[in-house]
């Protein structure tokens, strides 16, 4: 380094700390003229400068950290970097996700991700999803994008009037809003009709009515006993229930404080009026559990009721039973007594349809039950004293 960029060096430094040095001005423009003697002369002004600034900064910082508050030192939530702000967020429940939307439009934006919500809306409502469900959701998506997009599906006032009440239904977590301050910022956002966070809100406020099965409808009447028909549902999360609507022959019934325990998805494969396909006659034996559909008139849909497969009459016992031969297949619905109409029916394993009367009912197709959890949910039900 020349001796002109040290002497331009130091000229940059604070004229504060110069003006400590100016009795040595003179002497360092003697110094310049001898190059040895100059460099030594520098060196050692360096370092009594360094050591000065030294001293003020560790002064400084000892001063300006007791006067800093503890909670200025933390990093703003929004300067963390994604990955970390994404596992934050995803320790959230709903209710926080929803709160933390009307913070900014920032945050906003990450907490109606569809990877945030997917997690939520499989561990609450995962289990009463079937493919009935999902089916009925998308149509209604699809409906309400429909009547988005049509400028003309009435009149205009009528259209105003329609969209208004839309707008309000697109309102996520109104049910929330009292209890986490989102009514004034959050209410105003209106969430993306085919996102999950949307989806979930419906779902949580009661909005959507879908497709599931109940288990021992109406209040277990004893007409209904160890089955399980089709319904619409919502939920209620006053209650942590929900209430549900069944069609049967021109009336509609109704029920409430349906408990989850209750409840089953709806298969997408048929309708509570279609008779199901029997594929398990052939491997039934005595003992195998199994649901059986079954209606009181032929004007009724169907439900489905469990049963056990039993022995055939001329079965000399379990030792020596060859009751799985037969052509015939015993059905038993041992939660009547021995003496009821309804406590057994033989069916053909070749050639079965719908078989009944209408004094008796009809009985219509048959499901292996394959899993313990499906046996140990009917066991649940099991009523506490023998029907008649």
């Amino acid at each position: 380094m020349s001796l002109s960029s040290l002497s331009f060096s130091l000229l940059l430094l604070p004229h504060s700390l110069l003006s400590m040095e100016n009795k040595f001005l003179d002497f360092l423009s003697f110094c310049f003229s001898n190059t040895i003697c100059g460099l030594l002369m520098v060196s050692c002004l360096a370092r009594s400068i360094i050591n000065r600034i030294g001293f003020r900064t560790l002064a400084w910082r000892k001063e300006t950290k007791k006067k800093i508050p503890q909670g200025e030192n933390k990093m703003p939530l929004l300067d963390l970097p994604d990955l970390t702000l994404d596992c934050i967020l995803e320790k959230l429940s709903p209710s926080e996700l929803c709160a933390m939307t009307c913070v900014c439009s920032e945050l906003r934006d990450k907490c109606v991700s569809d990877h945030l919500w997917e997690k939520h809306m499989e561990k609450k409502w995962g289990r009463l999803m079937g493919d009935a469900a999902i089916k009925e959701w998308k149509s209604h998506v699809a409906t309400l994008m429909q009547c988005l997009r049509d400028p003309n599906r009435s009149s205009r006032r009528s259209n105003t009037q329609w969209r208004s009440r839309l707008a309000a239904n697109l309102k996520p977590f109104s049910w929330l809003s009292s209890n986490h301050g989102c009514d004034q910022r959050g209410s105003s956002y209106l969430a993306t009709i085919d996102s999950v966070m949307y989806w979930y809100s419906n779902l949580e406020s009661g909005k959507f009515w879908f497709p599931a099965q109940v288990y021992n409808r109406e209040n277990g009447h004893v007409g209904f006993m160890m089955s399980c028909y089709d319904a619409k549902i919502r939920y209620d999360s006053k209650t942590d229930t929900f209430q549900a609507r069944y069609s049967a022959h021109g009336r509609r019934a109704a029920e409430e404080n349906v408990t989850w325990q209750r409840l089953r998805p709806s298969l997408i494969d048929a309708e509570s009026r279609d008779l199901h396909v029997s594929d398990c006659l052939q491997e039934l034996r005595p003992g195998d559990q199994f649901e059986i559909q079954w209606r009181r008139t032929k004007e009724f849909p169907y439900g489905w009721w469990f049963g056990i497969v039993g022995h055939l009459q001329n079965c000399d016992g379990e030792e020596s039973c060859r009751c799985h031969l037969d052509e015939n297949v015993v059905m038993e619905f041992r939660q009547f007594r021995p003496d009821s109409p309804w406590r057994t029916t033989v069916l053909n394993r070749k050639e079965h349809r719908e078989t009944g009367n209408e004094s008796n009912g009809f009985y219509g197709g048959v499901k292996k039950l394959a899993t313990e959890e499906e046996v140990s949910t009917w066991k649940q039900l099991w009523p506490a004293q023998v029907l008649q």
